[in-house]
């Protein structure tokens, strides 16, 4: 399915049938992140996946990807797939997005599950980073992030004994252009801080973090679980920021007796 979002088409997949889950990847795959894990909701639920803006499928627009545009961005797919209220599940981008959403559309939230993914803003020196990979993306192509990226994104555990996981990581990253890749990088340097946003979030919440996860310290997720009252943390084990991809089996279950444990849809 495709929707125009101002000035980008925004690409989605809906999957099984049931009250709603939209799920949001990270940076810098899309939405086959979600299939391996898909397996464990689809017979219960029905998934709705789109590609952030500048990922996969989705065109990145003009100027930086901020979060305010893939909130809006969200907002637009569900109003196409005739959606009022969902459960949402965000990875580390996917998380930044939806805080920015929750502050825009708090009454469509039913549910919210926060995977590998921080509430601060960048400090002054990731921000300047994010920037310099931007410039070097439009200079020399999407490829040196990528490379430096992707053991990163995995846990040592995946990332030396599951190959083929690591190479779909790779082939999803490569749909990436340079335009798009320096607009996300753009984007998330700009992200608001959303540290005050978490006291106010006042639907079930489940926090997962990976043991592994070389990208969020488990301070900030620690963060999350004290700020927003009542929330649920698991921490998966062998995985890192892509713990519903390294591990989908064991994140998948957890998703799915969260998502059974509400009254939505």
């Amino acid at each position: 399915m495709r929707v125009t979002s101002r000035d980008a088409e925004i690409f989605y997949e809906v999957l099984g049938d049931g009250p709603p889950v939209v799920l949001l990847h990270p940076f810098p795959v899309h939405h086959m992140f979600w299939l391996p894990a898909a397996d464990f909701l689809t017979s219960r639920y029905r998934l709705i996946a789109p590609d952030l803006r500048g990922h996969g499928g989705s065109a990145p627009g003009d100027g930086p990807a901020t979060m305010e545009k893939h909130a809006r961005d969200v907002a637009r797919v569900l109003q196409s797939a005739g959606v009022d209220k969902a459960a949402f599940v965000g990875n580390s981008l996917g998380g930044y997005v939806l805080f920015e959403f929750w502050r825009r559309y708090p009454q469509r939230v039913a549910a919210l599950v926060l995977a590998n993914t921080r509430a601060t803003p960048d400090t002054a020196e990731g921000r300047a980073a994010r920037l310099r990979s931007a410039d070097l993306a439009e200079q020399q192509g999407p490829q040196v992030l990528f490379d430096s990226m992707t053991p990163k994104a995995f846990g040592p555990s995946i990332y030396s004994t599951r190959p083929d996981k690591v190479d779909l990581a790779r082939k999803m990253m490569r749909k990436m252009s340079a335009q798009s890749q320096a607009a996300i990088l753009r984007g998330m340097a700009s992200r608001p801080d959303s540290v005050p946003t978490l006291r106010t979030i006042q639907v079930p919440t489940l926090i997962v973090a990976g043991d592994e996860d070389q990208l969020t310290a488990m301070a900030e997720i620690e963060t999350m679980h004290r700020e927003i009252s009542g929330s649920r943390l698991h921490v998966v084990p062998r995985a890192g920021h892509y713990a519903f991809f390294e591990q989908p089996e064991a994140a998948g279950r957890v998703l799915r007796n969260f998502l059974d444990s509400l009254n939505f849809g």
